[in-house]
C-alpha cells in the first residue's frame, strides 16, 4: 500500500489553544509538513482546492510548485482540482509546468468540488456541474494529448488548431477522478479507463463501497480488465496515542470544530458524535493497532492500493508527532500486508 498526505488548507482556530495562523504561517506551515512527508517516506502530497473562508487551497498548482522546490521524490497531487469550473486551456497549462518543475511526479486529480460556493465564483450553477467536469475533462485530455487541438463547447469559447505549451514532461500525465457522492464520477473514471480515488470521509463504509463496486462494474462494461483498477481511498482524521481512549480524548476538541465547518455541514455526516464516527466511519483515531485493523478492514471492502491521511487543524507539534507515529507504527506494518503496483510501474491503462 501506498500512503498519501493530504491538506486542504483549512484556517480555523486550534481547537484546543483557539489560535489562528496568519495567511502566510499557513502556507508555510503546508510546505514544511510537504517535506517532512517526504523525509518520513510518504509516498505522496496532495493539496485541495477550495475558494472560500476558511481554506487558503485556492491555487492548488501554486503550492504543489513550491513544493516540488523543496522536495525530490514525493508525487505531487491536486485533491482535487475544481476542474468543473476551471478553464481547461489554462489548467493544461499550470499543470503541465508542474509536471516539469517536479520532474514528472505530477498525479493530476479532477472532480466537480465539494463547495458549492464556487459555482457562482465561475459562472455556472450546481446543476450544470457534471456536464461541465464531462466536457472540460474530455477538452483537457485532448490538449495534453493532442496537438493543433480544434474544439467547441458549451462553457469556453472554441479553439481552432491550439496547441498548449509546454508540453507535459510525463509522457502522459496520470488523471485520478475524485469520487464522494455520484455515480457519475465513478462512469466518468470507468468509461476512460482511469484510477479513482474515494473521498470516504463523511459517510459510512457502506456509501463508498458501494460507488467503487459501481466503477469496478462500469470497467467491465467498457472492456477494461477490473482486477487491474486502480483505487485510492481517504479517510477521517488521523489520531493516534498510546491507547485509543487517551487519542479519543485529545482528539476531541478538534473534531468538534470540524464538525461545526460549512463544510460538514454541507456533507450532511449522519454520525451523532465522534465514537460513533470512529465506530461506523473511517475516522483513524486511536492505538496504532487499532488504526492498522481499521485499514485493513477498509482495504478488504475496497480492494484500494493508496490511503491518504490528513492531520489539518492540528498543532504544528501535533501534526508533526502524528505523521512520525504514523510512518513508524502503521505504515511498515500495511506495506508489507498490502501489495501496491501504484508508482512502480508505470501507469498504464487497464485495457484487457
Amino acid at each position: 500500500m501506498k500512503f498519501v498526505l493530504f491538506d486542504l488548507m483549512s484556517n480555523h482556530p486550534n481547537g484546543v489553544t483557539g489560535e489562528i495562523l496568519t495567511a502566510q504561517e499557513r502556507i508555510q506551515q503546508v510546505i514544511d509538513q510537504a517535506v517532512l512527508a517526504e523525509s518520513l517516506g510518504y509516498d505522496g502530497y496532495g493539496v485541495g482546492e477550495r475558494h472560500g473562508a476558511p481554506f487558503l487551497s485556492s491555487s492548488p498548482a501554486v503550492m504543489l510548485t513550491a513544493i516540488a522546490a523543496k522536495t525530490t521524490k514525493i508525487r505531487l497531487l491536486p485533491t482535487v482540482s475544481v476542474l468543473s469550473v476551471l478553464d481547461p486551456v489554462r489548467v493544461a497549462e499550470d499543470y503541465a509546468t508542474l509536471d516539469h518543475l517536479s520532474g514528472g511526479r505530477l498525479e493530476m486529480m479532477i472532480g466537480k468540488g465539494n463547495d458549492p460556493r464556487h459555482y457562482p465564483l465561475f459562472g455556472i450553477t450546481e446543476e450544470e456541474q457534471w456536464v461541465s467536469l464531462a466536457e472540460r475533462y474530455e477538452l483537457l485530455k485532448r490538449l495534453w494529448n493532442e496537438e493543433n487541438v480544434s474544439w467547441e463547447g458549451a462553457y469556453r469559447a472554441p479553439l481552432n488548431n491550439v496547441t498548449t505549451e509546454p508540453r507535459p514532461f510525463q509522457k502522459q500525465i496520470p488523471i485520478w477522478h475524485g469520487s464522494a457522492s455520484s455515480p457519475l464520477s465513478t462512469e466518468l473514471a470507468a468509461r476512460n479507463g482511469e484510477p479513482i480515488f474515494s473521498s470516504n470521509a463523511f459517510h459510512p463504509m457502506a456509501k463508498y463501497k458501494e460507488l467503487i463496486d459501481h466503477y469496478r462494474e462500469r470497467l467491465e462494461f467498457y472492456r477494461y480488465d477490473s482486477t487491474k483498477a486502480i483505487v485510492g481511498a481517504g479517510a477521517g482524521s488521523l489520531y493516534l496515542a498510546n491507547t485509543t481512549e487517551e487519542a479519543i480524548n485529545r482528539f476531541r476538541p478538534y473534531y468538534d470544530i470540524q464538525m461545526n465547518t460549512d463544510t460538514a455541514k454541507h456533507n450532511q455526516s449522519p454520525f451523532k458524535d465522534l465514537e460513533d464516527h470512529i465506530q461506523n466511519g473511517s475516522a483513524l483515531i486511536g492505538s496504532a493497532d487499532f488504526v492498522i485493523e481499521k485499514i485493513l478492514k477498509y482495504h478488504q471492502a475496497f480492494g484500494h492500493q493508496v490511503q491518504s491521511i490528513s492531520v489539518g487543524g492540528l498543532s504544528k507539534d501535533e501534526q508533526y508527532e502524528q505523521l512520525e507515529r504514523f510512518a513508524t507504527e502503521v505504515i511498515p506494518v500495511l506495506k508489507s500486508e498490502i501489495p501496491s503496483t501504484v508508482w512502480e510501474i508505470e501507469q498504464a491503462a487497464v485495457k484487457s
